[in-house]
């Protein structure tokens, strides 16, 4: 380890975060439910003799001043999943369908560590570190909610705001990357309407089933046919609902579909493509009523500051080992923690954590089975390697913000 000596003194806190992260993995809670889950990160944070706000529900943030320098913001998200966990761990979720399948738990626990950490070694940074523990991410509202309970005027405002992911890579790595490192999400529920009818008649019948049928091969070609190779867009049908019984053609069906894209022109571009392609089919059929559009669930693109990236890199592989840092691939998933420096108007750096055993991951890799083999996030089956996870995700913390936080 080549900077930051302090860090040194992480072997002494490690049992008490091991103990932590054990705790929130057994209590998850939903999004927007974390009640629990923020009343004890309150709680550790008083027993470092740190003051704590509520912001947005449950979201919770504690600011570090220590003396003049830049302000640098921190987040980790804390909510868990509709997930029944089948880990066999020992300290398995104890609520009934519900899992930290995402790796928030490891998120919120590495934070803890790096503000006790920070706040124990003042000696060793000057400036201001803002943690903010981020409620409701899986389903795109927690960070708008801090905003809309005004984030924004409650704490000072950041030179940079930096964040973290745990994936399905090698324990003890970190990967890094410029610009788009995750995509931007759009979920998007379409109705289109027919006219019922009895089975036997069909001629009678505006059938939407067929219809939505019709719609889901079209929007095949969206990717296929109007995306320019090299481009990367994704575009599902995730369910088509419609009917009752057998004998009964409907007079609806229902369509839910998960866009994801990287770039903002492209992804208006494959939102005015589903449209015309549903509209375009309804007429073609007769439908009586033009179809209906309902988007939910959207995520902004995350795409690394280029000086951000360059700064937190580097302070990433001056610490670390030759070989622990990677330059990484932009993932499909998706986040709405970039809505806290937009509205600030500040530029971030996000990067991944691996969390997966490495003896394991190897193994993996060499028989070419990483993605069947290796469980990824949301699966019943996630359970990120506690050690050597969490110091090196605690170590990130620290590192990063310590390459703006200079004594």
């Amino acid at each position: 380890m080549k900077t930051f000596s302090f860090l040194d003194t992480i072997d002494r806190q490690l049992d008490w975060q091991r103990d932590l992260y054990r705790h929130f993995h057994q209590f998850p809670e939903l999004s927007l439910q974390e009640h629990r889950t923020a009343e004890r990160i309150e709680a550790e944070l008083g027993g470092l003799g740190l003051e704590s706000l509520r912001i947005g529900g449950t979201g919770v943030v504690t600011v570090l001043e220590n003396g003049p320098g830049p302000t640098v913001l921190a987040r980790a998200d804390i909510d868990a999943l509709p997930v029944t966990e089948d880990t066999g761990l020992d300290y398995a979720s104890t609520v009934d369908g519900v899992m930290h399948a995402c790796g928030h738990d490891m998120h919120l626990v590495a934070l803890l560590g790096a503000i006790r950490l920070l706040s124990e070694h003042r000696e060793a940074w000057s400036g201001t570190y803002i943690a903010l523990f981020q409620p409701a991410e899986e389903n795109a509202a927690g960070a708008q909610a801090m905003l809309d309970d005004g984030l924004t005027s409650r704490v000072p405002r950041p030179d940079v705001a930096l964040a973290q992911h745990v994936m399905p890579a090698e324990a003890g790595t970190i990967g890094t990357a410029p610009g788009p490192v995750l995509s931007a999400g759009d979920s998007l529920k379409i109705t289109v309407h027919g006219r019922g009818a009895h089975g036997s008649m069909p001629h009678t019948a505006v059938d939407p089933v067929v219809l939505a049928a019709s719609i889901v091969l079209r929007l095949q070609t969206i990717v296929s046919r109007e995306t320019e190779p090299g481009q990367f867009a994704v575009v599902t049908v995730g369910a088509s609902n419609a009917g009752t019984k057998s004998n009964i053609i409907p007079d609806r069906a229902e369509l839910l579909l998960n866009l994801r894209t990287y770039d903002p022109a492209l992804r208006a571009q494959v939102i005015a493509s589903i449209e015309r392609i549903v509209r375009g089919e309804c007429a073609a059929a007769g439908a009586p009523r033009e179809p209906e559009f309902e988007y939910y669930d959207q995520f902004p693109l995350t795409s690394n500051d280029v000086g951000a990236h360059r700064t937190v890199t580097k302070a990433f592989t001056d610490h670390f080992a030759p070989g622990q840092v990677f330059e990484a691939v932009p993932a499909t998933a998706s986040e709405d923690f970039s809505r806290i420096p937009d509205a600030f108007g500040i530029p971030y750096a996000y990067w991944f954590v691996g969390s997966v055993a490495p003896e394991t991951f190897r193994a993996a890799v060499e028989a070419g089975t990483v993605s069947s083999a290796i469980p990824a996030n949301h699966s019943p089956f996630f359970a990120p390697a506690l050690d050597p996870t969490l110091e090196i995700a605690t170590r990130a913390h620290v590192v990063a913000a310590c390459a703006y936080l200079r004594p």
